[in-house]
């Protein structure tokens, strides 16, 4: 099996010692380097850093809509094996995450069956993470 090289994704968080808390004891991912400007996290393998941005009046939230649902745009996440997906969306549940969109399926019984759930962390960066039930349906049409 191909493995694949990990990524690396720094976003703008206007408070950087709620955010490192969020990402810390909500989310549970570990903690790496830091600065009094930015923090490394671990998020599922890869490296996710928070840089401190102040806030500004220009930033906008947008969505499109899928499933009748109003999708965050942009957002980033990851792919999670299906156990584990199920596992960090009760996680998430229990620690009363407000969701945007609840954890549901989409596809379901269909081919690119997915589970997929949508919250933003506390600065408004728009996360997302999904499962595919046959993970080598991942890019098929």
């Amino acid at each position: 099996m191909k493995t694949l090289s990990p990524f690396h994704l720094a976003i703008p968080v206007n408070d950087l010692p709620l955010a490192r808390n969020f990402y810390s004891t909500i989310l549970e991912f570990e903690e790496g380097r830091s600065s009094d400007h930015w923090v490394d996290f671990n998020f599922f393998g890869h490296q996710l850093v928070l840089h401190y941005k102040p806030k500004s009046d220009l930033e906008n939230k947008y969505s499109n809509p899928v499933d009748g649902k109003d999708v965050p745009v942009p957002h980033f996440g990851v792919i999670l094996e299906w156990e584990k997906w199920l596992e960090f969306s009760e996680k998430l549940s229990e620690k009363k995450i407000k969701f945007v969109i609840e954890p549901y399926i989409r596809f379901k019984g269909e081919k690119g069956e997915q589970a997929t759930l949508f919250f933003y962390d506390p600065c408004g960066n728009a996360l997302e993470f999904k499962s595919f039930k046959d993970p080598s349906q991942l890019f098929e049409k």
